[in-house]
């Protein structure tokens, strides 16, 4: 009889860790503020650019929500944003925002000195 207690006793506590280990796991914090990043991406994609004014005031505000959340924003944020204002001809912006990307994400060095030799090569 004792075993059956011991066993049930057993059974109770790994099921208690399981429900502590699904928890905890479901409550992960993301580490970066995506807010409305990927769409923006997505969109800029599928039109080709398209309306490249409403993208730049949604990733300001997502710049916005991060900084009140004191949240991180992903890698390549900052260049996306960058490549919009250069597409709304405000190239004092987007270099800006790529020497903001170089600062957060130094691995991306090489790709935004890309983008912006290309810029001057191209008299924006």
């Amino acid at each position: 009889m004792q075993s059956m207690a011991s066993f049930t006793r057993t059974t109770r506590l790994a099921l208690l860790l399981a429900i502590f280990a699904l928890t905890g796991c479901a409550t992960q914090k993301s580490l970066y503020a995506w807010n409305d990043y990927s769409p923006q991406v997505y969109q800029y994609l599928k039109e080709g650019g398209g309306s490249a004014d409403g993208q730049v005031l949604a990733l300001e505000k997502g710049i916005e929500q991060a900084s009140a959340q004191n949240a991180k924003l992903p890698p390549g944020y900052y260049a996306h944003l960058g490549l919009l204002y250069l597409n709304t001809g405000h190239s004092d912006k987007a270099i800006a925002a790529w020497n903001r990307e170089k600062d957060l994400f130094p691995e991306s060095t090489q790709y935004i000195d890309y983008l912006m030799n290309n810029m001057k090569k191209n008299g924006s």
